[in-house]
């Protein structure tokens, strides 16, 4: 079990008696983090709802796809904006009537969660059961509140991949997973919103004010896709065979409702002014979380009508990892699932292979992905003909993607990539990884784009709503668009860590009007709101200003200052792919 929240992080006083306490300290907050996981812990299995269309949501689908004299049975809307993003789960929460499904790989505690969350609690309160499946990584100081989630009636809350010690201690945890490595570096990415498995959400956002357009110091751009219809359904397995397995503790097995009591105790003890959590329970608790023009905005956003959602019926197929992905310490880590969706379940499957550079033969319909979401993504590129326009936040390509994209060329492919510059990324570190293959990569013929990180102009790039929040934009939309026919969205970038480590899910769609859409929106923020990379005939990269922004060209990382590069120059070396 963990220790309690009381236990504080030993400071680091200047004597040498002084260090040997602190080292003792660390040596004790270690042999905490390598006291190992809850053992022999309960796990009743549950499932997704077997018969939608006996709820409200089910028979609107079924209307909606009728009235649409519909070829394919799931459809599906782009959620560009974060309005529309916020909206759209509000919606879903609301409408539910017997189950609803989350996991995530964050839920912060903030304004936009709090919203969020009470409606998650109002609907259990009136007989919803409520699935939440939460990566462990981040539920540590005020975001560890959100597990109190666990303790309400009707809602059960697991936690992926736990990482032991205090949840109150940044360095507890840290010196935690470094007792256990190579396990914390693997993690449950996948996002979902589910209700009533009928209609649902996929794509890039976790919850928070930064993924809705809502935090104060710069937000995520991001993009999402409300899908209706069977297809949900296999997202509901792929919550399945995740909430069922070793990996995924119950709360109740991690930590104490007195525990968490008394970490909000301290932090509401150390910031009277700041309140520690947006608690969804009508227990008394301190000020509401968030800035006044936060939790205005954020509580001014009215539910979508998704009566009128503007739903595009295309045939698709729901690419997910397994859960063995991140293996378990437990013999039988899983409880055993059917290794194939129900026949007839999706009309679009694809089989994942290790070498991309040619086509295999024609996806066959109900065929088992036999590798990971990201070695599908490269097997997709192999069918490209034109052109592929890809967004990854993070962009660490290794050897398959490489071959990949050099095969594409090769073919005559355009190849068109949009991540973030080193001044729009939230994590710096990530870029050295990048950077170190720009050179191969422009040299094959790979065009490159990097986002500025003014949030200027963005809105009519990506979304067809603004937000309230901070100026400084940070790129997190994955997505690729194959020939202008075909679409996947997902939770996956295009680096080693996604490939190898993270688990993932995307969603393939083949339609021409949605890839469209997303096209018309890349290529527009393509030329608005990106540098462009390009090599010079000596060899020195070169950033090309956004068209429109009077900037100047740059040779160096734009917007960024001597000390950072320098910083990331020398850390560079130190950093491997795999580990980005």
């Amino acid at each position: 079990m963990p220790p309690t929240s009381a236990q504080t992080t030993p400071a680091m006083p200047p004597t040498h008696k002084g260090w040997r306490a602190w080292l003792a300290g660390i040596a004790a907050l270690l042999a905490t983090g390598c006291s190992g996981l809850p053992q022999e812990v309960d796990r009743p299995v549950s499932h997704a709802l077997t018969a939608p269309s006996g709820t409200t949501l089910g028979r609107l689908v079924q209307e909606r796809h009728k009235s649409a004299g519909a070829r394919f049975p799931s459809g599906f809307q782009l959620l560009s904006g974060p309005q529309a993003a916020y909206s759209s789960r509000l919606a879903l929460v609301e409408a539910a009537e017997k189950t609803l499904d989350l996991q995530y790989y964050a839920i912060h505690a903030d304004a936009s969660t709090e919203r969020l969350l009470t409606g998650v609690v109002a609907a259990a309160r009136r007989g919803v059961r409520v699935r939440v499946l939460l990566d462990d990584f981040h539920s540590t100081g005020r975001d560890a509140q959100v597990m109190r989630l666990a303790f309400e009636p009707n809602i059960e809350m697991r936690m992926f991949n736990p990482v032991p010690g205090a949840r109150g201690s940044g360095l507890g945890r840290m010196l935690s997973m470094l007792a256990d490595f190579k396990r914390m570096q693997q993690r449950m990415h996948n996002k979902l919103f589910i209700a009533d498995n009928a209609m649902g959400v996929s794509g890039g956002r976790n919850l928070g004010d930064a993924y809705f357009g809502n935090a104060e110091s710069g937000n995520f751009v991001d993009m999402d896709v409300l899908a209706a219809g069977p297809v949900v359904q296999e997202l509901s397995r792929s919550f399945d065979s995740y909430w069922n397995n070793q990996r995924a503790y119950p709360v109740q097995s991690l930590i104490t409702r007195k525990e968490l009591d008394a970490l909000r105790s301290s932090f509401d003890a150390s910031d009277a002014a700041t309140p520690a959590t947006p608690n969804p329970t009508t227990e008394p608790q301190g000020q509401p979380q968030g800035s006044d023009a936060q939790r205005a905005y954020i509580w001014n956003q009215e539910p979508m009508d998704l009566a009128q959602a503007g739903l595009v019926w295309a045939p698709a197929a729901v690419l997910v990892d397994q859960p063995a992905k991140i293996p378990s310490d437990e013999p039988n880590g899983a409880v055993p699932l059917p290794e194939r969706a129900p026949s007839g379940a999706s009309p679009l499957s694809i089989t994942a292979r290790k070498t991309p550079g040619t086509p295999a033969a024609a996806p066959v319909a109900g065929d088992a992905a036999t590798d990971t979401v990201v070695d599908g993504l490269l097997q997709l590129m192999g069918y490209a003909r034109k052109e592929l326009l890809i967004i990854s936040p993070y962009f660490v390509p290794g050897p398959d993607m490489l071959q990949a994209f050099a095969a594409a060329r090769a073919r005559g492919v355009r190849v068109r990539v949009l991540t973030n510059s080193l001044a729009s990324n939230d994590a710096p570190i990530a870029h050295v990884g990048y950077a170190r293959h720009r050179p191969e990569l422009l040299a094959m013929g790979v065009e490159l784009f990097e986002m500025r990180s003014e949030l200027a102009g963005l809105r009519g790039a990506f979304s067809s709503s603004g937000s309230t929040g901070g100026s400084r934009a940070m790129l997190h939309s994955k997505l690729l668009v194959m020939d202008e026919r075909l679409l996947a969205v997902g939770s996956m970038n295009l680096d080693q860590r996604s490939q190898r480590q993270n688990t993932e899910i995307a969603l393939l769609i083949r339609s021409k009007e949605l890839s469209g859409q997303v096209t018309e929106r890349i290529k527009q923020a393509l030329g608005a709101v990106a540098w462009e990379v390009t090599l010079t005939e000596d060899r020195q990269l070169r950033w090309h200003a956004p068209q429109g922004s009077d900037l100047p060209d740059s040779h160096t990382e734009p917007d960024t200052s001597l000390p950072l590069r320098l910083m990331l120059r020398l850390l560079g070396p130190l950093a491997p792919d795999s580990l980005l």
